[in-house]
């Protein structure tokens, strides 16, 4: 079971790497800069100047300034995934009878996810400018929670709307701000969160689909090699059946781009939907993440207990989902972000 133990391993660290980096990305202390400040420690005195100076603005550019280089890996990948599978599947499921419909779905999809990516790109998020700041302002009030009026950021020297928040890899605040992430290279804030929903939620289907017709491709080579009904000799000489783990390494060795690809999908199907399904929550209950993690572990910065003094904060801003207007109006305001009225100049 030599392949089969590498391949989960593959699977794991690509898998880990894909959430360390969505989780840290443009926070400054992560388990990149802890691992990274480790090493330049060991390695450190014998390290030539140069190099240490080109690395360290290697990493300070990739993780922490926008950088198109995920950008890159993300399409690398799709073209690596529709390669193999309009290389080798597609022929597989035709001699197995599969239908065209069913074969055009992944590359609808594909076309789909492809507009919701660029438009997560290419369009503003709903950034905070002077010319705007006036209408900005009144287009959420202050919960006076994780909110409150008159507080100023000190990079963008501009009043911060509600829900707004300064992004250090972008340096600009974002009206509505949810997070940046660094697969569109691009925040996510009140007017391209649709994009970006509609985003994960074709990624997503893009994945699942492959992986049924991969899989289903799989099994009909399975029931008609017999491999079921199949059997083999041990080590000491005995006749065994074919159980799972041997139908598996057996389809490894016959097709190991086949499977190799199949579980990166099956793995990466989980991994995306679960985040589709959150971001989904957060829409339905109008919150951002932003707002999410701050409200998990609240606390007022302008408050003082010990010095009894305390904000006086009235029954409705006291609400957990402050900015909740039910199922319908909460999607309403995703899909149909509120936009701020320009003052004309005179």
């Amino acid at each position: 079971m030599d392949f089969l133990t590498l391949f989960v391993i593959y699977v794991v660290v690509v898998l880990t790497c894909i959430v360390l980096v969505c989780k840290y990305s443009g926070q400054q202390q992560t388990p990149f800069t802890f691992l990274w400040d480790s090493l330049a420690k060991i390695f450190g005195p014998i390290t030539p100047k140069w190099l240490q100076k080109f690395s360290q603005r290697a990493m300070h550019k990739l993780f922490h300034q926008r950088s198109n280089m995920f950008i890159y890996i993300h399409t690398l990948l799709e073209v690596a995934v529709y390669a193999e599978f309009t290389y080798e599947v597609f022929g597989y499921c035709r001699e197995m009878d599969t239908t065209l419909v069913s074969l055009s779905v992944p590359y609808i999809l594909f076309a789909l996810k492809t507009l919701f990516f660029y438009l997560c790109i290419k369009r503003d998020p709903g950034t905070v400018t002077k010319r705007k700041i006036a209408g900005q302002l009144h287009i959420y009030p202050y919960d006076r929670r994780l909110f409150h009026p008159g507080v100023s950021c000190p990079t963008c020297q501009l009043v911060k709307p509600a829900r707004s928040k300064h992004c250090r890899v972008c340096n600009r605040c974002v009206q509505r701000f949810d997070h940046h992430c660094v697969w569109v290279n691009n925040c996510i804030g009140s007017q391209n969160t649709r994009y970006f929903l509609l985003y994960l939620f074709s990624l997503s289907a893009m994945a699942c689909d492959i992986a049924l017709l991969t899989g289903d491709m799989l099994l009909h080579v399975v029931l008609r090699s017999g491999l079921l009904h199949a059997s083999y000799l041990d080590e000491n000489g005995q006749q065994q059946p074919a159980g799972p783990l041997f139908i598996v390494q057996h389809l490894f060795l016959t097709f190991p781009r086949i499977v190799f690809m199949l579980g990166f999908l099956v793995f990466l199907f989980f991994l995306l939907a679960g985040y589709a399904l959150f971001h989904t929550y957060l829409a339905l209950i109008n919150q951002t993440s932003n707002e999410w993690y701050k409200s998990r572990g609240y606390v007022c910065k302008h408050c003082h207990p010990a010095t009894a003094d305390l904000c006086s904060v009235s029954p409705d801003h006291s609400k957990r989902h402050f900015y909740s207007k039910g199922v319908l109006q909460n999607l309403g305001e995703i899909f149909f972000p509120p936009r701020p009225i320009l003052k004309k100049d005179n």
